[in-house]
């Protein structure tokens, strides 16, 4: 009885100590506790496209670990260059159907989003950047892009091609499928 007696009095006593620190130190539940490694909560955050002196290349912006593919992309099989894009074009075929009113509206609306300030609204190649001193894009009129496969021209909106960026950040594979459909409907209204 007594090993239990004295482990109750020494509890009670723990206790005790615990409830009067607690008393004493007045905590206000509502703050933030004592910080004491103080790293942990002010991490040094770096801005995307910033310089670093910790991350390779010393940039934060880190590329993408070769083989990884994005949550909510799909693997595409082609390289950069010319002779990829012709080899999609000879591989890949658009999903949609031209008939479809919705997706050439999407297009449409996309492609006066991401396209018209380089390509103009009628696919002339007259965009606004041009009277900034950008160089002139090709017509989407010309016979290069009337005959080129609908692949290649996504090959193009996914990997860029001469000053033309690589869409596939912005735009996702249906949509650049949809703005596919607008410009073969800007390329047949001009016939």
């Amino acid at each position: 009885m007594s090993g239990a007696r004295s482990f109750l009095v020494i509890a009670v006593a723990v206790l005790v100590l615990v409830f009067a620190i607690d008393s004493f130190a007045k905590t206000d539940y509502r703050k933030r506790n004592k910080e004491i490694f103080t790293e942990m909560v002010y991490s040094k955050a770096g801005e995307s496209f910033s310089k670093s002196d910790v991350l390779p290349g010393g940039v934060t912006m880190q590329p993408l670990v070769a083989g990884v593919i994005p949550r909510g992309t799909e693997r595409f099989a082609f390289g950069p260059g010319q002779e990829e894009a012709v080899r999609a074009g000879k591989e890949l075929t658009s999903p949609l159907n031209g008939e479809d009113t919705a997706n050439l509206d999407r297009g449409r609306e996309l492609y006066g989003i991401y396209c018209t300030m380089c390509h103009d609204p009628a696919g002339n190649g007259e965009g606004i950047v041009t009277r900034r001193g950008m160089l002139r894009p090709p017509s989407l009129h010309a016979v290069r892009a009337t005959q080129m496969a609908d692949g290649e021209m996504f090959h193009i909106l996914t990997k860029g091609q001469g000053n033309m960026a690589s869409y596939a950040a912005q735009v996702s594979p249906l949509e650049r499928w949809q703005i596919i459909l607008h410009v073969r409907n800007l390329q047949e209204q001009s016939k």
